[in-house]
């Protein structure tokens, strides 16, 4: 018997919209703090590892901007806190191809619990055509306490 082992191919999860984008061929990410043991690429590609983390406290960013305009259909954002109870908002908005300003998406709270409920998997579906870039915005603790930023993935469709 023969046996070869082969890399995985970066195609994406299928979906019922279709595979998500592969982020690493299609898009640049800007941040605003990254923990370099917990890198962005981590949440933004497959089998990339932990998810990305803050290197820094407080609200964070994450924009993703697309090399060419894509059409997104769908959103899914997965959070897991399992040391600390806190509050956590999300705010999602996008920007339209040939604009500067963002258009505002969705807006979210939930909180984590360590006893109870320590991970939270958002999925959002649009019909946002021509999308030049996606921002996800992290307030990971609407108290102000002394929480850091975190993001197991972010897919887009």
């Amino acid at each position: 018997m023969r046996k070869q082992v082969i890399a995985q191919e970066a195609r994406g999860e299928r979906t019922d919209e279709g595979t998500f984008l592969d982020l690493e061929a299609l898009a640049r990410v800007e941040i605003t703090s990254e923990d370099p043991a917990h890198p962005i690429e981590s949440a933004l590609v497959p089998g990339g590892g932990a998810g990305w983390r803050a290197a820094t406290q407080g609200p964070q960013r994450v924009r993703v901007f697309f090399d060419e305009p894509q059409r997104i259909r769908r959103v899914r954002v997965v959070f897991e806190e399992t040391q600390a109870e806190r509050t956590q908002e999300l705010a999602l908005s996008w920007i339209p191809a040939g604009e500067k300003a963002g258009r505002f998406l969705v807006r979210q709270q939930y909180t984590f619990s360590p006893g109870g409920a320590t991970r939270e998997v958002e999925e959002y579906t649009f019909d946002l055509e021509g999308a030049a870039a996606l921002e996800l915005e992290i307030v990971p603790d609407i108290g102000r306490g002394p929480a850091v930023a975190s993001l197991v993935s972010l897919q887009i469709a």
